[in-house]
């Protein structure tokens, strides 16, 4: 009889997370590493630095999951008490590890710091509990089967694994990778994989593509499942498998018949950027770029020069943000600001044509908006913004975009960028 499959839950201690004044890292990176293994994750929770209540959550966890992976709360200072809450919940004492100590003591004379002896308590652990070696900084963790103890108790059935880790980013993944994920593949009985393929949609809502994918996205597998981000919409395709070549092979079809139906507003999967893409298309078709921006602050110019080898392409970049920058660095004439304003049809076209001329780039792309909070006027509305496109020597094209007012400016410009970019992809799918 096969085994009932791994099921883990993510604990995160410390009230700095409960405040919002972290953001909880480690529990995103687990759950993609856990899912690449195969170890299902149904639960994340987040308690404060209370001994009660942390203990509370570890009896609840291990009544329904198999595998407790706790980060923080292993520090030095009086409110570090995740080692201690799990030696006192299962009745363990707790002792001092002779080669923590050592490496602790150690880590400060080679930093020629001084160690105050609360850092010792690192050194301590439950008496039949296995030491993580921290290989980056003082706090090691913890590795703890707690089986036997747990039936006992009467806590659930099955094995039953706590690893307790920091809560400090690069040292919880210096031990995951090193010593727990090891771990963890030893035990699985029924090796799998997580297949998935992100595919990323600019121009389209998410409503309207799960409109158009209902279908697919009720089936059982592979999973289809819409995700919004940052000024963009994902489709993730995901199925469990015997190896990543698999659930691929099962991925491919559904990918297949997606893009069929809404491939026009895909333009790239998995780890592509907008602007990475962009770049593709321009080092393909062997053309340069000039950009000249207002309204995003050099946001638009970021982005693409954040691709390596962006060189190749970018010729120049310039935010010319005050209309007197307009007239000097592209040579907007006066009056066309004065007749339609900086935010107009004319100056994105002209801006646009500015910059392409002035530098002779291939393509010239200018944006002129509204980021708000203020600015705006009826005619006008904060998150308008005209996007100009000039190809060398002939008439500018140029884009009305609106973006919901009621945004932060930072996501206004952030969506002004992505139609900036989206709009030069479709100019260089023209072309």
């Amino acid at each position: 009889m096969t085994p009932p499959a791994l099921k883990a839950e993510i604990i995160a201690i410390g009230t700095e997370l409960l405040m919002g004044e972290v953001v909880n890292s480690n529990a995103a990176y687990l759950s993609q590493e856990l899912a690449q293994i195969g170890i299902d994750v149904y639960y994340h929770a987040v308690v404060g630095d209370n001994p009660p209540r942390i203990r509370e959550i570890f009896e609840t966890a291990l009544r329904r999951s198999n595998i407790l992976l706790v980060t923080g709360g292993l520090g030095p200072t009086d409110d570090d008490l995740t080692i201690a809450a799990l030696a006192e919940m299962m009745n363990t004492p707790l002792v001092c590890d002779p080669q923590s100590e050592t490496r602790i003591r150690q880590y400060f004379i080679t930093r020629d710091m001084p160690m105050s002896d609360t850092n010792l308590k690192q050194a301590l652990r439950p008496d039949d509990a296995e030491v993580i070696e921290n290989p980056v900084g003082t706090a090691p963790g913890v590795y703890w089967d707690i089986t036997q103890k747990v039936a006992t108790k009467g806590w659930g059935q099955g094995v039953k694994i706590i690893a307790a880790m920091p809560g400090v980013p690069r040292e919880m993944t210096a031990m995951w990778t090193q010593t727990v994920l090891p771990r963890l593949l030893t035990m699985q009985t029924s090796p799998s994989v997580l297949a998935t393929r992100f595919l990323k949609f600019v121009g389209i809502g998410e409503s309207m593509l799960a409109e158009k994918l209902r279908d697919l996205m009720a089936q059982a597998t592979p999973t289809v499942s819409p995700y919004v981000g940052q000024a963009e919409v994902k489709i993730r395709i995901a199925v469990k498998a015997a190896t990543q070549a698999e659930g691929m092979a099962q991925i491919e079809p559904v990918e297949t018949e997606i893009l069929n139906r809404v491939g026009a507003y895909c333009y790239g999967k998995d780890d592509d950027t907008l602007e990475s893409v962009v770049g593709e298309m321009l080092l393909s078709q062997k053309l340069t770029l000039a950009v000249a921006e207002s309204c995003t602050g050099g946001l638009v110019s970021h982005r693409l020069t954040n691709v390596p080898g962006s060189s190749a392409y970018t010729r120049l970049n310039v935010v010319t943000y005050s209309n007197i920058a307009k007239e000097k660095m592209l040579e907007i004439p006066q009056e066309v600001i004065q007749q339609h304003g900086a935010v107009s049809e004319a100056v994105a076209a002209a801006m646009a044509e500015g910059i392409g001329t002035k530098i002779q780039t291939d393509i010239g792309l200018a944006i002129t908006g509204i980021a708000g909070p203020t600015g705006g006027s009826d005619e006008k509305p904060v998150g308008l913004a005209y996007i100009g496109l000039a190809r060398l020597g002939e008439t500018p094209r140029v884009k009305k975009v609106t973006v919901n007012p009621n945004y932060a400016r930072e996501q206004i410009k952030t969506w002004f960028s992505q139609y900036a970019l989206y709009y030069l992809r479709q100019f260089l799918l023209e072309e």
